[in-house]
């Protein structure tokens, strides 16, 4: 079998691979968003866009004693403008030298085939289905971070974004960069001041600084990692000029963590290392350190009604489910800490509906047969959430 022959076989790869061959890298999406909304204009969505060219698609409840569900996918992949040429390896469907796009245009296509045909269906009594697409998820989040949540019903979120079928993931680690500093404000020769006790070479004292610092797997639990530092460069001075004692030095790090009280633990752990530090070198050198949070952490909440619920449809259409956490950011980051327009907080949860390998790169894939599966997964949970 080959894509064309794939295609007219099956619809859900069909709508799948005519969005992927729509090049849409962040923050030029137009294109896409353009197909998504003649897409539903023609099978009867109910679509609009805010101010930022976000998507909002609404399916009206036909039973107000249930309650909405929101799924939720980006539109953006990274790549460029270039023509994407799709073709079909085994059960693989690749794009020839280039990012596919499967994230998360595999989401973006489940969502949108589920929605199509919940609109013919009269066999099943639910509370609404919505659907939110956003832009520029790869490259700052400014799609989700513009969003206007005060369009959205829902309190549970499926993000349609993980890459492994049957994952349900439940909490994901923040971000926070780190920028430590250090000045050695007299310098100096490195002949003639070299003896100098008051001088300090700082490029020498951000070395012991960094030695001194967490490094690594700060807290893990049940072998999962938790809590994270990882330093991202150090610079001091120039490396083609050896006779001079540095007066400037910095490093970055950056933090990751799913529980606050680990993250504020680490924190304080390197401030206090750098106040040791300022107290050594009193009157020396002085050092640094500016904790700047970039993505707020997505906490497991205390209601395990979806997590028990997915894990018991997953096993019922045969797949063995992975409940989890994820060290690493997603958009669910961003619904963890919103209010949908009933002023309830959102309960956002990472879901995997196809499996995609090698994110981001020219050789990314989707094994074909996973997205079909998912498909089941989310109508079964679907069905089983409305009764």
């Amino acid at each position: 079998m080959n894509i064309s022959e794939l295609r007219r076989a099956n619809e859900l790869i069909d709508l799948f691979c005519n969005m992927a061959e729509i090049p849409s890298p962040s923050l030029k999406e137009e294109k896409v968003i353009e197909w998504i909304c003649n897409y539903c204009e023609k099978n009867n969505l109910p679509c609009e866009q805010d101010d930022y060219r976000n998507i909002y698609i609404s399916i009206p409840a036909t039973d107000t004693a249930k309650e909405p569900i929101l799924l939720s996918a980006h539109m953006d992949v990274v790549g460029d403008e270039s023509p994407v040429e799709i073709y079909l390896d085994g059960d693989l469907i690749k794009a020839k030298g280039r990012t596919l796009g499967a994230d998360d245009k595999a989401g973006v296509a489940n969502a949108l085939y589920f929605a199509k045909e919940l609109v013919k269906r009269t066999d099943i009594k639910h509370g609404g289905l919505e659907l939110h697409f956003t832009r520029d998820e790869e490259n700052g989040m400014s799609g989700i971070k513009n969003t206007d949540f005060s369009k959205i019903n829902s309190k549970y979120v499926l993000v349609l974004d993980s890459d492994a079928l049957g994952q349900c993931l439940v909490a994901g680690a923040s971000y926070v960069k780190v920028d430590l500093k250090i000045n050695a404000p007299k310098g100096g020769h490195s002949g003639n001041d070299i003896g100098d006790k008051t001088r300090e070479n700082a490029a020498k004292l951000i070395a012991d600084l960094v030695s001194d610092m967490p490094q690594g797997v700060f807290y893990s639990e049940n072998g999962q990692v938790v809590t994270s530092c990882n330093i991202g460069g150090i610079t001091a001075g120039d490396l083609n000029i050896t006779n001079v004692i540095n007066t400037d030095a910095q490093a970055t790090y950056s933090i990751r963590s799913s529980n606050k009280a680990k993250e504020n633990e680490l924190i304080q752990t390197m401030q206090e290392t750098v106040d040791a530090f300022n107290e050594k070198y009193e009157g020396i050198a002085t050092a640094t350190i500016v904790f700047t949070e970039k993505m707020p952490m997505f906490e497991k909440n205390q209601d395990e009604y979806m997590p028990i619920l997915f894990e018991a449809v997953a096993r019922k259409v045969g797949l063995e489910p992975e409940i989890s956490s994820f060290h690493a950011g997603a958009e669910t980051h961003i619904y963890a800490n919103r209010q949908n327009a009933k002023g309830e907080t959102f309960s956002p949860y990472l879901i995997g509906l196809a499996t995609v390998c090698n994110m981001h790169s020219a050789n990314e894939y989707v094994d074909y047969k996973t997205m079909i599966k998912g498909q089941e997964l989310l109508q079964a949970l679907f069905e089983a959430y409305n009764k």
